[in-house]
């Protein structure tokens, strides 16, 4: 295989990227910026420099010479400094070079998914193939990369320690290492609705800001267990481009009730460090429970209370933060937490034609024959993580049998053998309409 297209793809980009002070680190394709990658700066540095060594690492390149030629000949373009090993384009055989990078097989797909060369090829050779937008609108931002959240936590563990231990109260993930998209889920009219506003809102930052619309991006997901409220926001996650921040409050609640208050400070101010991002609190009824109690220690009130300052003091328009909270327990929540959540999504159990669209989308890559129509028909009340636990015994049981077929019957005998375990009772939960 010959990595000749790849190299030249490379020192086009660094050509242009270098000289163009226009174009930063979101304009890279994402294997560059990733190869060029600089955590002190938290992006990539101008100007990048190709040498020798770092070609055969990226492309696992045990002869350098060989890989340059093109048609049994080094192609012209390129320039080797024998001496310090540098290799870019030779002076002025960027627009030759680009030319004949277009001709190549792979070069026009090469050109459209990568911004720094759409960007050259629209508006300097004015190509009309070519899309500096399109291309961009396929590269996810710097802040999206799993290099950007490294280079915080590497900043934060730093920090004499204290950034070190603040960490541990949040699990944070990029977009390219959560699993979860909104492809894979069957969503509410009124979900697609809500997550609409989400794209807009984000989109419209500035003009929200400009006209003092500050308290936006804060949103609540009620519903029961196995609904979907987390993987609705991991899934948003990868579709904004923004990492995400999961807290349970569990987490951080200390046994000294003062600490948890400095927790609940200090996981707001994690998330406002991994801006733009999300923030998921989930099962905020651990806390945020009525403080009429009167069992409740003044303590635990005072963190109650610190929670709902923070999150007054965090909003999407200022802080870059979409503040997303889920409950299982609507009747526990404080009546203060519903009022500083501007939206409220509910996640109901699936309905008949909803869980078939669910088992269709678990069931894509199984081989066997089933009828999606009768399970979900037999399936009243269950979760989509419910439909997910069925699909998994049936398969398990198909596997004890050393087959790589489901039949219907693994299916229902699946769904038998769940009734029995666990009864689905949700008569206690509140459906928000």
């Amino acid at each position: 295989m010959s990595f000749l297209i790849d190299i030249v793809e490379l020192l086009m980009t660094a050509e242009i990227y270098n000289n163009d002070s226009s174009l930063s680190a979101n304009d890279l394709p994402l294997h560059i910026r990733k190869a060029f990658w600089s955590p002190k700066h938290r992006s990539v540095p101008k100007p990048i420099k190709v040498y020798e060594k770092k070609l055969k690492s990226m492309f696992n390149i045990s002869n350098l010479e060989n890989e340059l030629k093109f048609e049994g000949h080094k192609l012209s373009y390129i320039v080797v400094d024998s001496n310090t090993e540098n290799v870019r384009l030779g002076d002025g055989s960027l627009e030759p070079c680009a030319l004949w990078f277009e001709k190549q097989e792979e070069g026009l797909l090469k050109i459209q998914g990568n911004p720094v060369l759409s960007y050259y090829f629209e508006s300097v050779l004015k190509k009309e193939d070519a899309s500096y937008k399109k291309a961009l609108e396929k590269t996810p931002p710097k802040e999206a990369s799993k290099e950007w959240i490294e280079s915080i936590i590497t900043e934060l563990e730093d920090d004499r320690g204290k950034g070190k231990e603040w960490l541990k109260l949040a699990y944070i993930k990029a977009p390219e290492e959560v699993r979860e998209t909104l492809d894979d889920l069957i969503l509410t009219e009124n979900q697609k609705s809500e997550i609409k506003k989400i794209e807009k809102a984000i989109l419209n930052k500035d003009y929200l800001k400009e006209i003092g619309l500050y308290d936006i991006g804060k949103i609540l997901f009620v519903g029961p267990p196995g609904t979907g409220k987390t993987s609705v926001a991991r899934a948003l996650s990868t579709k904004l481009s923004i990492p995400i921040i999961e807290v349970r409050l569990s987490m951080i609640t200390d046994q000294y009730l003062g600490e948890t208050s400095k927790n609940i400070d200090r996981v707001f101010w994690l998330a406002k460090k991994f801006s733009p991002c999300i923030m998921f609190i989930d099962e905020i009824d651990f806390m945020a429970m009525s403080r009429a109690s009167e069992n409740e220690q003044a303590a635990l009130r005072q963190a109650v209370n610190t929670l709902l300052k923070a999150i007054d003091n965090t909003n999407l328009v200022e802080h870059g933060v979409l503040l997303i909270a889920a409950t299982n327990h609507t009747k526990k929540l404080d009546d203060a937490i519903w009022r500083r959540f501007d939206e409220i999504v509910d996640f109901p159990i699936p309905t008949e034609d909803m869980r078939k669209e669910i088992l269709d989308i678990i069931m894509r890559k199984i081989d066997g024959d089933y009828n999606t129509s009768e399970l979900a028909k037999v399936t009243e009340g269950y979760t989509g993580s419910d439909l997910r636990i069925v699909i998994r015994e049936a398969v398990l049981s198909a596997l004890l049998e050393d087959r790589y077929f489901i039949y219907q019957n693994d299916l229902l005998n699946a769904v038998e053998s769940f009734n029995k375990r666990s009864g689905l009772k949700y008569a206690d939960y509140l459906n928000i309409t």
